[in-house]
């Protein structure tokens, strides 16, 4: 079995847009993963949290920056064979005054962590859906302002960068996914099922050409 570890935020937790409750496994992209791809040969790790960051600490909730829990899952979960990393929405928040450029250097600092774990672990980067132009009225979430709506798009073309620079595999979830009308933030049934078929897509085709190579 293939061990793939899928660490992220509340968009791999599965939070239901507009609510607290969360997707079941049939729905978050997660889930959908582990069902198809089971019997593939993937056996897929949920590690998704709401509110979780890169780097950056959350002053209302503990455990919520990433690289301070990342090696101990990669320990946890050893040995691994990949790792989803799909981070960068919480990064955009008004307190973390951060630009694309930093919330850069974060992501590249829990690539740093997978490599120490071990080198041989295959990395996809994922950058997050961009968040809806309106997510920073009172009704949907204050955290966020109009500048982090822009932040969130640039984060697309940061991380490809990021990806080119480490040889990390990339893939883009804004591509396939917008977040739900109803909080402007979280994907909703469609953006699961859309994001999982590019995954799955990117794992069975990287699945067949290690098997080509292995042939030849």
């Amino acid at each position: 079995m293939k061990e793939i570890l899928c660490f992220g935020d509340s968009n791999t937790y599965g939070l239901i847009p507009g609510t607290t409750k969360r997707y079941d496994r049939d729905t978050r992209w997660t889930g959908i993963l582990a069902n198809r791809l089971y019997d593939k040969g993937y056996r897929i790790i949920e590690e998704g949290l709401c509110g979780r960051t890169s780097v950056f600490d959350d002053e209302t909730r503990d455990g919520r920056n990433g690289s301070k829990v990342l090696p101990m899952l990669l320990e946890t979960h050893a040995p691994l064979d990949q790792v989803v990393l799909m981070l960068g929405t919480n990064d955009c928040k008004t307190y973390n005054h951060a630009s694309a450029e930093r919330i850069g250097k974060g992501i590249e600092k829990l690539i740093g962590q997978i490599r120490k774990q071990d080198p041989s672990i295959d990395i996809l980067l994922i950058s997050p859906i961009e968040l809806g132009e309106d997510v920073w009225k009172p009704k949907f979430d204050p955290e966020f302002d109009r500048h982090s709506v822009t932040i969130s798009k640039k984060l697309k073309q940061t991380y490809l960068k990021i990806a080119w620079k480490y040889g990390c595999d990339f893939l883009a979830a804004s591509d396939v996914a917008v977040p739900s009308k109803r909080d402007m933030e979280h994907m909703d049934e469609t953006g699961h099922r859309n994001l999982a078929n590019a995954v799955q897509n990117f794992l069975e085709e990287k699945g067949n050409q290690y098997q080509l190579h292995a042939s030849m």
